[in-house]
Order: structure tokens, then C-alpha cells, then sequence
């Protein structure tokens, strides 16, 4: 079996939340590229659509769907439509998420009473979690109920390295929600396993991409993070590609339940 027919994603039907821009993007334009039939979800709708427009000018297959991925009924009914449409859903990228403000460190490195663990307020840990959380679980439901008939299916969850350690300078409810996250992407490749649905997630460190307003493409903060980094540098969306065929194609037929670091080696710690 050569490259091309091991990532081969060709006519299969793709749905990608937060798929308007940076890593959901990148995913979409991966599968899209290669010939899948590509679903984008995304809650702003005006970006989604000038997105939409643009691939498609490029020849691909892509279409949107608007959705907030923290109320299921949404999900849900993005989900039928898709299903109605295509006739199947193979594989689902669980990519949707907000940055959540600044951690108990400020951006000038003082202490943040904002930040601070006793004035977290309920709004903000039920608003957050219920997007970053709430809306992999909800993606996760919607993928098995349709997956599950059809005995196959790829899901991947974008979590990230926040799931694996902790900083100051981010918000607590970001980490804790993308720990909970990966817990959650393990629980259901457990359950799902049996139905020949693989489960994984992908866990990226420092992207250029625009959440949390973009702060990595701000100069001195893209500094920082570039000399902490043992390669010296941080990511472009577009090199999250190789991991997304990767998982949504047979060349994961036998990975499942795995959370893969896309950092540049940032959790391995500082180098020279």
C-alpha cells in the first residue's frame, strides 16, 4: 500500500466544528484538499460564510453550518441536516473552543485579581466550560448516534497541551476544561471501540491562530513562547495537516483512545 492510498480521505463525508478559522480551518482545507466532502460548523456565521466561499472557489467540496456547539439541539440539528444531505457522517473533527481570559497572572507578569481562583464566577465557569467542555461532548453524542449504525467513523477532539500542564498566564477554566476533555475523548474510544469508531485528539501547543484575540501573532508575545520553545518558533495552522490525515484516515485503523502533542517539543521544557 503506497502514501497516497493509506491517507486516503477521498468522497468521505467530514464535518468540522469551529471550522471558520485556525486549527478547524486548517483540518477542514487538510480533508477538503484531498478530496473529502467537507461539512464546516461554526457560530460565526458571516466568517463561515466568506470561508465557504473562498474554498469553493478553490474547486473543493465544502459547505456551512451555523451552530453553537454548547446547546445540543443545535448540534443536533446541524447533524441531521448533514446526514440528510450526504447520506453519512465518517469522520467528525470535535474542534470548537474560546479562549477564556487571562490566569491568575496578568500580561505584564503582576499578579491578576480577576484571575484570581476565589473570583471565578459561576457565569464565566458555566459559560466556558459549556463551550469548551460541554460542546465536545455534545459533538462527541452527535457523532456516535450517527456513526454507531454504520459500524465506522473517525472522531478527533482538539485539546490541547493544557491538558497536560499548567500555566499562569491562562485562564483555570481553559485547563480544566481541555483535561476533562481528554478524559471524555478516552471514555467514549472505549465505548465506541466496538463499533469500529476510533476516537483520538490531537493536543496542539503554541498556533498562530486567533484565539484568545490572537495574542501569538502579537510580536512580543510570539517572542516569548518562541524562546521557550526548543524549536525555536511557534506553529502556522497549516502544520496541524499532517496529524488531521493522519487520524481521519485508515492510516489510524489501529489507534484509538490517544492523545497526540503537536508542540514543537514546548512540554519537553527549555533547551538553549
Amino acid at each position: 500500500m503506497n502514501a497516497a492510498q493509506l491517507f486516503e480521505v477521498s468522497n468521505k463525508v467530514c464535518v468540522v466544528t469551529g471550522g471558520a478559522s485556525g486549527i478547524g480551518l486548517a483540518c477542514a482545507e487538510a480533508m477538503a484538499e484531498n478530496g473529502a466532502r467537507v461539512v464546516l460548523m461554526d457560530i460565526d456565521t458571516r466568517r463561515l460564510e466568506a470561508v465557504v466561499e473562498r474554498l469553493r472557489a478553490r474547486g473543493v467540496a465544502v459547505s456551512g453550518e451555523t451552530v453553537d456547539v454548547s446547546s445540543r439541539a443545535s448540534l443536533a440539528t446541524a447533524f441531521e441536516a448533514v446526514a440528510h444531505r450526504e447520506g453519512r457522517i465518517d469522520v467528525v473533527f470535535a474542534n470548537a473552543g474560546v479562549d477564556v481570559g487571562e490566569g491568575f497572572i496578568a500580561r505584564d507578569g503582576s499578579r491578576s485579581v480577576e484571575g484570581a481562583l476565589e473570583n471565578i464566577t459561576q457565569e464565566h465557569w458555566h459559560t466556558y466550560l459549556g463551550i469548551n467542555l460541554g460542546g465536545v461532548l455534545h459533538t462527541l453524542q452527535e457523532a456516535a448516534r450517527h456513526m454507531k449504525p454504520a459500524g465506522s467513523g473517525k472522531i478527533i477532539v482538539t485539546t490541547s497541551v493544557a491538558s497536560l500542564c499548567n500555566v499562569g498566564g491562562v485562564g483555570t477554566s481553559y485547563f480544566a476544561a481541555k483535561a476533562a476533555a481528554s478524559h471524555l475523548m478516552r471514555q467514549a474510544a472505549l465505548e465506541l471501540a466496538r463499533y469500529n469508531i476510533q476516537v483520538n485528539a490531537m493536543a496542539p501547543g503554541a498556533f498562530a491562530t486567533n484565539i484568545a484575540g490572537g495574542h501569538v501573532r502579537d510580536p512580543e508575545m510570539r517572542r516569548l513562547l518562541e524562546t521557550t520553545n526548543p524549536q525555536q518558533r511557534v506553529a502556522e495552522p497549516e502544520e496541524i495537516k499532517g496529524l488531521a490525515l493522519l487520524l481521519a484516515s485508515d492510516a489510524s485503523s489501529f489507534i484509538t483512545g490517544s492523545e497526540i502533542v503537536i508542540d514543537g517539543g514546548a512540554l519537553l521544557g527549555h533547551a538553549d
